[in-house]
């Protein structure tokens, strides 16, 4: 047993006292091992363990479930991200998915919905973030996504156009060839 004697600021009208400290410490210890359990249970809405295949997201967005929740808008123009203060920050978070389970509170659009996976052959998906008038990718402060996805997006594009599953225009340009040759 660990002893700590304690003075009091004024000696002559009080006595030293002592307090015993095993009791605090060993509450303490406990608490800690009681709040770094790891073996908590997961919800089932925040597990991302299991891999969705592609074929299984290519019919989920054909699917009425999908068209109940996003319509016929762009998966990301419904979300909004939470922030503290009165302006958003430039970056957004570096992912969503920790461990395999949701760490945040407000993920990204494609972590959110596990039945959206990003890949080239989904061009349906990839669509929704290329603009439709200059055909370039959608920067993350646009659509909220986690910069692990956007990361996964921006290489999904460029595969999907390599491989010609994505079109992609490149502008005519006019030239007045009478300048040139005279």
């Amino acid at each position: 047993m660990s002893l700590i004697r304690l003075k009091p600021f004024l000696q002559s009208s009080f006595s030293i006292r002592t307090i015993s400290t095993t009791k605090l410490c060993t509450e303490k210890s406990t608490e800690k091992k009681s709040t770094t359990n790891t073996n908590e249970p997961v919800g089932i809405s925040k597990d991302r363990s299991q891999v969705i295949p592609v074929e299984t997201s290519i019919k989920y967005l054909k699917s009425n479930a999908y068209k109940e929740t996003y319509g016929e808008q762009p998966v990301w123009t419904q979300y909004r991200r939470n922030f503290k203060g009165a302006f958003a920050p430039k970056k957004t978070r570096k992912t969503c998915i920790r461990n395999k389970v949701i760490s945040t509170g407000n993920p990204c659009p494609i972590c959110r919905d596990e039945y959206l996976v990003l890949s080239e052959n989904n061009p349906e998906l990839l669509q929704q973030f290329i603009c439709p008038h200059t055909g370039t990718i959608l920067s993350y402060q646009k659509t909220g996504l986690c910069q692990k996805k956007h990361f996964e997006l921006l290489v999904s594009v460029q595969r999907a156009r390599d491989r010609g599953i994505l079109t992609f225009d490149v502008p005519f340009r006019n030239y007045d060839y009478s300048l040139y040759y005279k």
